[in-house]
């Protein structure tokens, strides 16, 4: 398969733009959102276009990731350092109030004392969809091994969310939007995905994750990792089915969750996709009229779009007034360069 010219643009300003649309969205009900928005489909993206902490968290993954490769080999330690710092300037910062996430806020918080090691500011029983929302830039990034991908994947969820299920969860995120840059067909994307996770069950990454399973009460580090990947399997299990039985006038959170929890977010983010592979803006607009985490399920939505698709999916009169326009370009560009 052959990378997508312009794919990591285009997953960037998705995921941008998805979050923009759903922000009004968030915490609101159903009626709530169509009595404040109107018809689900005739969504517009506000004015103006304020991003939430999905995005800046995204961008600030995506600098440490830079940082890191920049450097040379990308390994543990290269990686964790740039990302931390990256974080915490995240958690200082007077734009940090964008509704952030309890988990990123606590392990934040931690991770400001340099002389902690990085898995005691882990949140080993948060799984919540911090982990992966801000997750793309792993999959986007070129010239990465597999071990590489997956154990940056995970890495990154576990600085500030530990629980097994968080890290499976960003991992295969990552590599969603990676076989969709690859080329791969939408179609057969949630059996390519299953077969991941089966592949991986028991796989706990030593070098990029150290000790952080001994903090979980697990047996083993097999045990403790094969938990979060189980959570996936049979999140993918209904999302498979769902699937097969598309209804794009329901709401999909009814099928696969509300997306507060990683794995949620991952499986209707992706559906919300899934049920709209070529009509980016309708998949974006049916994630941001949901019940559940609407920026993130949307900002998800919006990474799979923009990695299937690229930039050219995005209309300029939305892409140009996105906040971060100029970052979100500049960080695509290196990558699809």
């Amino acid at each position: 398969m052959t990378v997508r010219k312009t794919a990591a643009t285009g997953a960037l300003l998705g995921l941008a733009l998805g979050d923009a649309l759903g922000f009004p969205a968030e915490f609101d009900d159903l009626p709530s959102i169509l009595a404040k928005c109107g018809p689900w489909r005739e969504t517009e993206l506000p004015t103006p276009a304020f991003v939430t902490d999905d995005t800046q968290m995204t961008l600030a993954l995506g600098r440490g990731l830079r940082t890191a490769m920049d450097r040379g080999f990308l390994a543990p330690r290269g990686l964790e350092r740039p990302v931390r710092e990256e974080f915490v300037d995240w958690y200082r910062s007077p734009e940090n109030n964008r509704a952030p996430g309890r988990t990123c806020l606590v392990a934040c918080d931690l991770l400001q004392k340099e002389d902690r090691a990085w898995q005691e500011a882990s949140q080993i029983h948060s799984k919540g969809c911090g982990a992966n929302m801000r997750v793309a830039p792993i999959g986007l990034a070129p010239g990465l091994s597999d071990e590489q991908r997956s154990g940056a994947a995970q890495l990154q969820a576990a600085l500030t969310h530990g629980h097994p299920t968080a890290l499976a969860a960003s991992d295969l995120t990552a590599h969603a939007v990676r076989l969709l840059a690859q080329g791969a067909e939408p179609t057969g994307l949630v059996g390519l995905l299953r077969s991941y996770a089966y592949d991986n069950r028991t796989r706990y990454h030593h070098t990029w994750l150290g000790d952080l399973w001994t903090r979980g009460q697990d047996a083993t580090p097999e045990h403790f990792i094969a938990r979060g990947w189980d959570d996936c399997l049979a999140i993918l299990r209904r999302l498979q089915d769902a699937v097969r039985t598309p209804s794009p006038e329901t709401d999909p959170c009814l099928a696969t969750g509300e997306g507060w929890i990683a794995e949620e977010a991952l499986a209707t983010g992706l559906l919300c996709f899934l049920l709209f592979p070529g009509e980016p803006l309708t998949a974006l607009r049916r994630a941001a009229c949901t019940a559940g985490d609407s920026d993130s399920l949307a900002c998800l939505t919006g990474a799979f779009a923009g990695a299937h698709l690229g930039a050219d999916a995005w209309p300029a009169q939305w892409a140009d007034r996105i906040e971060h326009h100029g970052e979100l370009v500049a960080l695509g560009a290196l990558w699809d360069a």
